[in-house]
């Protein structure tokens, strides 16, 4: 991410004196979030997996925009360890406020090649440790404001038969989503952000550009795009609630 997107940012969002947790926040997607928050003055607990080198990158640059930033190991698969991951945080940064749920994993499986093992996994960590992150922040909120974004996709709005338990969990997320606007107004908002077409997958360095053949954009997306989006729904506008923001280049139509 260029320094004079980071600059742009920090410019609309000023977020010193906040306090955010970001699930998968080691690698891709999860570490350009952490470190668009901090370029905005937050101090960040970055949640991480198996990828402890990348998370202490992350760790490192966060900490050049003068903001706190601390590790915080944890398997998402495990529910105590997911239930506990907001009273870490708190522990080591005072009152978290802002939540990204963005942790996942993300499987080519069809509905007959997905093992109940498959399907498991997925469900546990890209649905119930979201359910249990989100229930231990709003509990730890206790009624002041704080605001949610859980990442999402637009196969979750417009399934079709590709990625089957991996569709199913974040279709799940979707309602969750939905669900939780509602019981946690007033004063938690809680948005999703879809997302299409912006990062190769684990594996693949170049794009493909079969993806985006049903695309209408015609294109990628990019980084700063899905960055800017997420902190438009996270700290934007505090009368959106309940939204899914697509940013997928109008995917979710064709």
């Amino acid at each position: 991410m260029s320094q004079g997107r980071i600059k742009a940012m920090s410019l609309k969002y000023d977020l010193r004196g906040q306090n955010a947790l970001v699930t998968g926040a080691g690698r891709r997607l999860g570490r350009a979030f952490a470190e668009a928050l901090a370029s905005c003055g937050a101090n960040i607990a970055v949640h991480y997996g198996r990828s402890m080198a990348s998370a202490e990158e992350t760790i490192q640059v966060a900490q050049t925009h003068g903001v706190k930033a601390i590790g915080l190991k944890a398997d998402l698969a495990q529910a105590e360890q997911a239930s506990s991951l907001v009273d870490r945080a708190v522990s080591e940064l005072g009152e978290i406020n802002l939540l990204i749920n963005n942790a996942a994993i993300f499987k080519p499986l069809s509905f007959l090649e997905t093992s109940i093992e498959a399907w498991n996994q997925h469900l546990t960590v890209n649905l119930t440790s979201p359910f249990l992150i989100s229930q231990s922040f709003a509990r730890h909120r206790g009624g002041r404001s704080g605001s949610i974004v859980n990442l999402l996709d637009w196969r979750a709005l417009r399934p079709g038969t590709d990625h089957f338990p991996y569709t199913i969990s974040k279709a799940g997320l979707v309602s969750m989503t939905h669900i939780l606007a509602q019981a946690l107004a007033p004063t938690i908002r809680v948005n999703g952000l879809a997302l299409g077409a912006v990062l190769p997958p684990p594996g693949k360095k170049d794009y493909d550009q079969d993806i985006i053949k049903g695309v209408p954009i015609g294109r990628w997306g990019t980084v700063e795009e899905t960055v800017d989006s997420l902190l438009f729904l996270l700290v934007g506008p505090e009368f959106i609630t309940g939204e899914i923001l697509h940013l997928d280049g109008g995917r979710h139509l064709t």
